[in-house]
C-alpha cells in the first residue's frame, strides 16, 4: 500500500527524495575528493624524501606551511659543517628563484615560479629518467616533463634555456637532465604537479641574491639513513645553536631553528584535510536536513489528502499501530531510495570530479557511503513518525465525513 501510494504521486515523489539524493551525493563527493587528496598528497612522499629534514629559521610562533616566515641565515660554511656530521649524508640549501620568463629559441613563456635552485642530491639519480644530475658550479638545469612540455617544441638535454630574473636580468643554462615525473620532490615546492627547474645553488644563487655572502633561508639535510634521521637533526640543531654557526650571528636572537621530515609537515597538511573536510561534510549534511523537512512536509500533505482513506481503513477494523506502519514505510522507502540514488550520483560525480582534477589515486571511503545511506534511511524515518503519529490519532467518524 505504501508503494501504491509512493507510485500514485511520481512526481511529488521524485522530488521528495530529491533532497537526500543531492545530500547524499554530496557527502560522499567531497569525502571521495578529500580522501583522493590525502592519498595522492602521502604518495608523494618517496622511501628516499623520508630520509630527508626540511629545515628554516623564522621567528617564534610564526604559523603557516613548510618555510612559513623563513630567514635568510644559513651560509655555505653552515651546511658544510652540517654535512660532515656522522649522521649526515649531504646538506644543501634550498632556494626559489623569482622568475618572469622562460626562454627556448625563440619562444619565450611567462613563469613566475616553479624555479629553485638547489643541491644535486635533491633531484635523485633515480628519478632523472633522461641525461643526469646537474653538476655544481656549472650553469646546468635539470627540469620535469611539464617544464619540457612548456614550449611548441619539447624541451629536450642539451637545449639552452634563458631565465629572466627581476632587477637581476637574464641567466642562461644548459638542461642537462629530465625528471622521469612532474611530482614534486618535497614540501617547499607545494604537491600540486607543475612545471619546475631545478639549478644548482652555485653559482645561481650568487646571481641573483647579488650578495657578498651568500646566505640561504631553507635547507635539506639528508640522513645516512631512514633510522638515523633523528640523529641527523640532532646533530645539526646542535651545531646551528652553538656559537661556531654562522646561522647564530645573523637576524634575530629570537629566531627558532624548525627541523621537520616531509611526514610531520604531512601531518599539518593531514590535519588542515580534516577540518575542511568536516566543514565540507558539515555544509552537505544540510541538504540531508532540507530533505528531511520535504519529506516532512509532503507526509503531512499526504496525511490530510487521504483523510478519508484512513477513516475507511479503520472502519474496517484497521488498528492505529497499522496506520502508523503505513506512513513510517510510506516515509522510509522514500528515504531508502533516496539514499541509493544519491549513493550512486555521488560515486560517479566524485569519481568524475577526480579525474577531472587529475588525481592518479582515487579513494572511495566506504564507511562514510554506508554512513550516509544510513542517514538518508534515518532521516526519511524520523520525516515520517510525527505525519504517521498524527494520522494514527484519525477519528474514524471524522476521516469518514471529511470532504
Amino acid at each position: 500500500m505504501a508503494w501504491r501510494a509512493i507510485r500514485a504521486h511520481k512526481l511529488r515523489s521524485t522530488l521528495t527524495t530529491l533532497g537526500v539524493v543531492i545530500g547524499v551525493a554530496a557527502v560522499l563527493t567531497f569525502v571521495i575528493l578529500g580522501a583522493s587528496l590525502q592519498a595522492g598528497v602521502i604518495g608523494d612522499v618517496s622511501p628516499d624524501d623520508r630520509e630527508n629534514v626540511y629545515g628554516w629559521a623564522s621567528p617564534p610562533d610564526t604559523n603557516g606551511g613548510p618555510g612559513a616566515g623563513a630567514q635568510p641565515v644559513f651560509t655555505p660554511r653552515d651546511l658544510a659543517q652540517i654535512e660532515s656530521e656522522p649522521a649526515v649524508r649531504a646538506a644543501y640549501g634550498f632556494q626559489p628563484i623569482p622568475t618572469q620568463t622562460i626562454s627556448s629559441g625563440n619562444e619565450t613563456v611567462p613563469r613566475g615560479s616553479g624555479v629553485y635552485a638547489t643541491g644535486p642530491a635533491y633531484v635523485d639519480r633515480e628519478d632523472v629518467a633522461e641525461g643526469r644530475q646537474f653538476r655544481m658550479g656549472e650553469r646546468e638545469a635539470v627540469i620535469n616533463p611539464a617544464a619540457a612540455a612548456l614550449f611548441e617544441e619539447n624541451l629536450t638535454v642539451g637545449d639552452r634555456i634563458e631565465i629572466q630574473v627581476p632587477v637581476v636580468g637574464s641567466v642562461n643554462a644548459t638542461v642537462v637532465g629530465i625528471t622521469e615525473d612532474a611530482e614534486s620532490r618535497s614540501p617547499f615546492e607545494g604537491f600540486n604537479p607543475e612545471p619546475r627547474v631545478y639549478l644548482p645553488t652555485d653559482p645561481y644563487v650568487t646571481d641573483v641574491t647579488q650578495a657578498d655572502r651568500t646566505r640561504f633561508s631553507l635547507v635539506v639535510v639528508e640522513a645516512t639513513d631512514r633510522g638515523s634521521v633523528d640523529d641527523a637533526r640532532s646533530q645539526a640543531l646542535a651545531y646551528l645553536n652553538s656559537s661556531e654557526s654562522d646561522a647564530s650571528g645573523f637576524g634575530d636572537e629570537d629566531l627558532v631553528y624548525n627541523f621537520q621530515t616531509s611526514l610531520e609537515l604531512l601531518d599539518q597538511f593531514q590535519e588542515l584535510f580534516s577540518v575542511l573536510q568536516n566543514f565540507v561534510v558539515g555544509v552537505a549534511a544540510i541538504s540531508l536536513l532540507v530533505g528531511s523537512i520535504g519529506i516532512a512536509n509532503i507526509m503531512l500533505v499526504s496525511v490530510t489528502e487521504r483523510t478519508r482513506e484512513i477513516g475507511i481503513m479503520k472502519a474496517v477494523g484497521a488498528q492505529r499501530r497499522d496506520i502508523l506502519q503505513l506512513f513510517i514505510v510510506e516515509a522510509m522507502v522514500l528515504g531508502v531510495v533516496g539514499a541509493i540514488l544519491g549513493l550512486a550520483l555521488g560515486l560517479v560525480a566524485g569519481f568524475g570530479v577526480a579525474e577531472l582534477v587529475g588525481f592518479e589515486e582515487l579513494v572511495v571511503p566506504w564507511e562514510w557511503g554506508a554512513i550516509a545511506v544510513v542517514v538518508g534511511i534515518a532521516v526519511g524515518v524520523l520525516a515520517g513518525l510525527y505525519p504517521a503519529y498524527n494520522a494514527s490519532k484519525t477519528d474514524p467518524i471524522d476521516a469518514l465525513r471529511y470532504e
